[in-house]
């Protein structure tokens, strides 16, 4: 009910303000940062169904009610290099295997950005209203937090190696559930250091170690590694924009910080017997280092090379590389990696429609610097679907945020009127 409730309310507000204040960002943010959340709860009509519902908003709220800009044509042509993998794979679907679903599964997720860039791409928007998009995203994180502590059993009970823990993570996939913890972690640790309010402050600091102690004992790293980087890429971009003042204002907050994070840690290795630390120095429970640090990913990205190679021009067609491993090794395993999936399945295609991705956002940059999380946002992006494929629809989502042309609040000054008397006296 709270699912309905949710997509009511927000759908309401972009057909009746016909997205003049980019209601439907603020409701795909608010959305995409649930999506875990529904889906632990199996609240979700079907696997996909948010990235179908994020392309819903995108397209009524922006793309028809607004427009969009023509610039965005790479984005177009991004989306018409998909269609040759669908045709590939209708040849080489094995039989008794649905197309539909395949092509549904592998495609949802790069049609999602696709629409999604289309929106976002130099679409103005002020970096107050930026901000407050970023806010909403907290309110899913929090539920997912408290939803964590709750209904997960004594981490002392259920931490027994250094794989990642689905009994931690809400018996949902740890590596999704980091993810998102991981967004929570960012945007309350940028407003934790920009926002200079003490009660705000201590909420922020409370929740952003709080997101961070429950994303550690999932025990997935891509997320944590994808969230520091992002702050990385902030304070980077803040040091660069701001005056020098600005700069030395952070030094207390982050040494705030600094130690939060060093009691936490502390507290986690407390409670996980030294099991959390042996997982980031990539160890098994015996203390002995793991010979492959993505414990599996490379053997999948090998496989997936190798099918380019014999399929360099077109791949062997959206949905097809897991029947391929299944074929190589008798495992049916779906990617892990965006990069080698659309290599594998789209072969040349895949390249271009890769590097239009990275170099399109690169050159926009080059004449909109307003955005100061545009770095942080094209990290989540390329980090996220190298280490969880497209499995939610958040990368894409916060791809198309780095495209948004932010701009500063006009202050409007009041001009007064002074009468021929007064301008005497003041004369």
């Amino acid at each position: 009910m709270f699912f309905y409730a949710t997509i009511i309310y927000f759908g309401l507000r972009v057909l009746l303000q016909k997205d003049s204040g980019q209601e439907a960002l603020l409701g795909c943010a608010y959305l995409v940062t649930l999506e875990v959340f529904l889906r632990m709860n199996n609240a979700l009509f079907f696997y996909e169904f948010m990235k179908y519902l994020v392309i819903v908003f995108m397209i009524l709220g922006g793309i028809i009610m607004r427009g969009f800009s023509l610039k965005s044509i790479p984005y177009v042509f991004y989306l018409l290099l998909l269609i040759p993998s669908i045709i590939v794979a209708a040849g080489n679907i094995p039989l008794g295997e649905s197309l539909r679903k395949a092509v549904a599964f592998n495609l949802s997720g790069p049609v999602t950005l696709g629409i999604t860039a289309i929106y976002c791409y130099q679409r103005s928007i002020t970096n107050t209203r930026l901000d407050q998009i970023l806010k909403l995203c907290v309110g899913p994180v929090v539920m997912i937090t408290t939803y964590l502590f709750l209904v997960t059993p004594d981490i002392r009970d259920v931490v027994t190696n250094t794989a990642s823990n689905f009994a931690t993570s809400g018996g949902y996939g740890p590596n999704q559930v980091a993810t998102v913890l991981g967004i929570g972690m960012f945007i309350t640790f940028v407003r934790f250091l920009r926002i200079k309010n003490l009660m705000i402050n201590v909420l922020d600091i409370v929740l952003f170690l709080a997101m961070t102690y429950r994303a550690w004992v999932t025990f997935s790293r891509g997320g944590v590694y994808t969230s520091f980087l992002m702050i990385i890429a902030v304070i980077g971009t803040l040091f660069l924009l701001k005056r020098s003042e600005f700069r030395v204002s952070f030094i207390p907050k982050l040494a705030v910080i600094a130690l939060g994070l060093i009691m936490a840690w502390g507290f986690t290795s407390l409670v996980t017997n030294g099991l959390i630390d042996k997982r980031y120095a990539n160890e098994d429970a015996a203390g002995r280092a793991k010979d492959d640090l993505s414990t599996g990913r490379a053997e999948l990205i090998t496989i997936e090379l190798e099918a380019f190679f014999e399929n360099p021009i077109a791949g062997i067609g959206a949905g097809q590389v897991k029947y391929y491993r299944a074929k190589k090794d008798g495992i049916l395993a779906a990617s892990h990696n965006e990069t080698s999936r659309l290599l594998s399945e789209h072969g040349a295609i895949g390249i271009f429609s890769l590097l239009v991705l990275i170099f399109t956002p690169l050159f926009f940059r080059l004449f909109h610097k307003g955005n100061i999380y545009f770095y942080a946002f094209l990290i989540f992006w390329i980090a996220t679907i190298n280490h969880s494929a497209m499995r939610i629809a958040a990368p894409a989502f916060f791809y198309g945020m780095a495209l948004l042309y932010v701009r500063p609040v006009k202050i409007k000054k009041k001009i007064s009127t002074v009468n021929n008397t007064d301008n005497a006296l003041i004369a």
